[in-house]
């Protein structure tokens, strides 16, 4: 499905408006919510934080202060959208942020959790890799590109980035837990023993730690 296209029916039929609740519905659960165990506040990328720079570096001297002023008032209006289930007015304004400036944080972000929303994997890592690369010490941009890869049956992939996820941060419960899962696809158990028995440690209710634990005999 293509987010930027809409669609014109005078009167939608109701499995189309059920489709269409669903799919605003999981958006907002992806932004507010854990995405596969992913979720942060995108307003900690915000104006008020440094800018991250890129690992690789690139020209910047034609970005002006103006333009990333601008660039970060689209992402916050795209993150707002977003959270109320407008996704291609959202995803309209973060393309228009990247537009101002590639390296906003936010919007790459913002964008990658609303193609994942919308089974659009590819440009989803895309995404994640380029915050991932610009903010190396997050785990969040590695949680969403993993649990995109995990979408995709790359679970080798994604359990590289998993492992990398619990080192930025080991008290990440959603990042153990989805590292639970990456390993028992991968057929090691001993691995997705202990990263499910630690998301439970730091997470006792998490149920979806508590399944993984009981398939893999912990």
């Amino acid at each position: 499905m293509d987010v930027r296209a809409f669609r014109h029916m005078a009167i939608p039929a109701a499995d189309s408006i059920s489709r269409g609740v669903r799919r605003s519905v999981t958006l907002v659960a992806l932004l507010a919510a854990p995405l596969g165990g992913c979720s942060f506040d995108l307003g900690s990328w915000g104006a008020d934080s440094p800018k991250p720079q890129p690992v690789a570096q690139k020209p910047t001297d034609n970005i002006s202060a103006r333009s990333v002023s601008d660039s970060q008032g689209y992402a916050t209006r795209g993150q707002v959208l977003a959270k109320s289930g407008k996704n291609q007015e959202a995803l309209a304004e973060f393309d228009r942020a990247l537009a101002l400036d590639p390296y906003n944080v936010q919007a790459l972000y913002g964008r990658g959790l609303i193609y994942q929303g919308e089974k659009q994997y590819q440009q989803a890592i895309e995404d994640f890799t380029a915050a991932n690369g610009l903010t190396p010490q997050k785990v969040e941009p590695l949680l969403g590109r993993a649990t995109s890869y995990l979408a995709i049956d790359k679970a080798k992939e994604a359990a590289a980035d998993l492992d990398e996820a619990v080192q930025a941060d080991p008290n990440s419960a959603p990042a153990w837990s989805a590292r639970g899962q990456a390993y028992e696809r991968l057929g090691d158990k001993e691995k997705a023993k202990t990263s499910y028995g630690r998301a439970i440690t730091i997470r006792p209710r998490d149920d979806a730690a508590r399944s993984g634990l009981a398939r893999v005999g912990g």
